[in-house]
């Protein structure tokens, strides 16, 4: 893959251009940044809607969640994801999106309200995304500890997105680069 001259977001304090719904689904494995990213499309205007936040709001400190807290959090994301959407706004998805079936979801949910999704991909090797998910002591939503053969099976099980899915940005080290 080739670098970019452009980083993905403009320095700090330099607003994104202020257009009509947007959705950018964040993607990569446990550990690859995808929350700092995120956090820095929110501090540009971006709603950041998390699962990990939400599942920790809901008082789940352990990760994998069942299958029920999985679609009960699915769902109300969903409804925030439609409503911000429904008043034009622009929203990051900080999920994982592990697969491409996961990635077709979202992407046709905000489709039939007129919103072509974008995914942005965190391209981090694995020993750094294990490296930091090791890391983690459960202070916080985006810091849940996972057992290594969790982790490990979350990376390794990974789908990387393609540009065949629609609209990818692939960021490596702080910067984008060509998929």
């Amino acid at each position: 893959m080739e670098v970019l001259p452009t980083s993905p977001l403009p320095p700090p304090g330099t607003p994104l251009p202020s257009t009509a719904a947007r959705v950018v689904l964040m993607c990569g494995p446990s550990g690859a940044g995808k929350t700092t990213v995120a956090r820095g499309l929110e501090a540009r205007g971006f709603v950041r809607l998390s699962v990990d936040d939400e599942t920790w709001r809901r008082g789940h400190r352990a990760h994998p969640v069942t299958v029920e807290v999985a679609e009960e959090v699915d769902a109300v994301l969903r409804g925030r994801l439609l409503e911000v959407l429904a008043a034009g706004g622009r929203v990051v998805l900080d999920f994982s999106f592990a697969t491409r079936a996961s990635r077709d979801d979202y992407r046709a949910l905000v489709h039939g309200v007129g919103v072509e999704a974008e995914t942005w991909y965190v391209d981090t090797p694995r020993a750094e995304a294990l490296r930091r998910v090791a890391a983690r002591r459960g202070r916080a939503p985006d810091d849940v500890v996972l057992a290594p053969e969790v982790a490990a099976a979350h990376v390794d099980g990974f789908e990387v997105p393609t540009p065949e899915e629609g609209p990818l940005r692939v960021l490596r080290d702080g910067r984008e680069v060509r998929p």
